[in-house]
C-alpha cells in the first residue's frame, strides 16, 4: 500500500512520493500493472491526529465510531494505491524488456564488477550495506501471511507506532495479504511460524471473516532503512559515475517514481 513508512528526510519523502501518487494514477488505468487505487481505514487504538500525508489523500476523512472496530479510538478513511506486488513486478520487468533492457543475475564482489560502463545505477538495498559499503544501512525484518479472501474489498491498517507488530489487511481479489512485523535489526529471510499466527490472530479480532480463510503461503522481506533514504551522485575509483538509489525503509513502492525521476535528473548533470 502506498504510505511513507519507516523513512527520512520528511520533505524530500514528501516530493518523491506525490510524484509516485501521481503516477500510479496512470498505471491504475491498466489492470495489467496490478495497481489499482482503494478505499479502508487506518485507525488507532489511541487518539492520534492523522499523518500529513493522509490528509491530502483522495476522500480523506476522520471516521465515526461505529465505523471502527472494537478496541480502537481514532481513525480516518482515504483511497490509495494498493499494489499486488507480483503482478506489479511482472509488468516492470516486461516494461523493461520492452525498452531493450535485459535482466541478469549475478553477486558483486563490488559496484566495480558491475562495469564497464558510462554510469552505474545502484539499487541494491541492503546490498549496498557491503558493496559501497554503507555502515548506516540496517535491515528491518517484514513478514506477511497470503490467505483466501473472504470477501473483503476495502483494505485496513493500524497505526502502530514504533511497536514490531503491525497490523494491516491487504485485499487483492482471490487473496488477502495481512501483516505484518517490522522487526528492527534482523534480516533474516526465513518465515516465522509463531510470527505468522500472532499475525493471524490480531487480523483476525479486528475482521472476523478471517478466521476461516485458508492460509495460502507467506512473504518475508528485510527493509533497507538508513538516516536518510541516499539519492545522490558519486564515482568510483576509475572515475565511472555511479548513482545511489537506496535506503527507502519500508517505502520502497511509495517512494519509486519520485526517487527515479530525481536518479534520472542526476544522470543529465553529469
Amino acid at each position: 500500500m502506498w504510505g511513507p513508512y519507516l523513512v527520512e528526510p520528511k520533505d524530500q519523502v514528501d516530493h518523491w512520493s506525490q510524484r509516485s501518487l501521481e503516477i500510479f494514477g496512470t498505471l491504475s488505468e491498466n489492470p495489467a500493472t496490478g495497481v489499482r487505487f482503494t478505499s479502508g481505514i487506518e485507525a488507532s487504538r489511541t487518539a492520534e491526529t492523522a499523518p500529513d500525508w493522509a490528509t491530502t489523500l483522495p476522500g480523506f476523512r476522520p471516521c465515526q465510531a461505529a465505523e471502527l472496530p472494537s478496541g480502537f479510538t481514532a481513525g480516518y478513511r482515504f483511497t490509495v494505491p494498493l499494489i499486488d506486488m507480483p503482478v506489479y513486478l511482472a509488468y516492470l520487468q516486461q516494461r523493461l524488456r520492452r525498452a531493450g533492457g535485459t535482466v541478469e543475475q549475478r553477486t558483486l564482489g563490488s559496484l566495480a564488477e558491475a562495469g564497464p560502463s558510462s554510469a552505474i545505477i545502484n539499487c541494491t538495498g541492503l546490498g549496498s550495506r557491503a558493496l559501497v559499503p554503507d555502515p548506516d544501512l540496517r535491515p528491518i525484518r517484514g513478514q506477511h501471511v497470503v490467505v483466501s479472501n473472504p470477501g473483503l474489498t476495502e483494505f485496513f491498517s493500524e497505526d502502530t507506532g514504533t511497536s514490531p507488530d503491525l497490523l494491516c489487511i491487504y485485499p487483492h481479489g482471490d487473496t488477502v495479504v495481512l501483516g505484518g512485523t517490522a522487526i528492527d535489526g534482523e534480516g533474516g529471510l526465513g518465515p516465522d511460524e509463531e510470527a505468522a499466527s500472532a499475525i493471524l490472530r490480531r487480523c483476525a479480532q479486528v475482521e472476523p471473516r478471517l478466521a476461516e480463510a485458508r492460509v495460502l503461503g507467506g512473504r518475508v522481506g528485510a527493509r533497507p532503512t538508513r538516516g536518510k533514504v541516499r539519492v545522490e551522485a558519486d564515482r568510483l575509483a576509475d572515475g565511472t559515475l555511479v548513482v545511489h538509489n537506496y535506503g527507502h525503509g519500508g517505502a520502497g513502492v511509495t517512494l519509486s517514481w519520485g526517487c527515479a525521476e530525481n536518479v534520472l535528473t542526476l544522470l543529465g548533470e553529469r
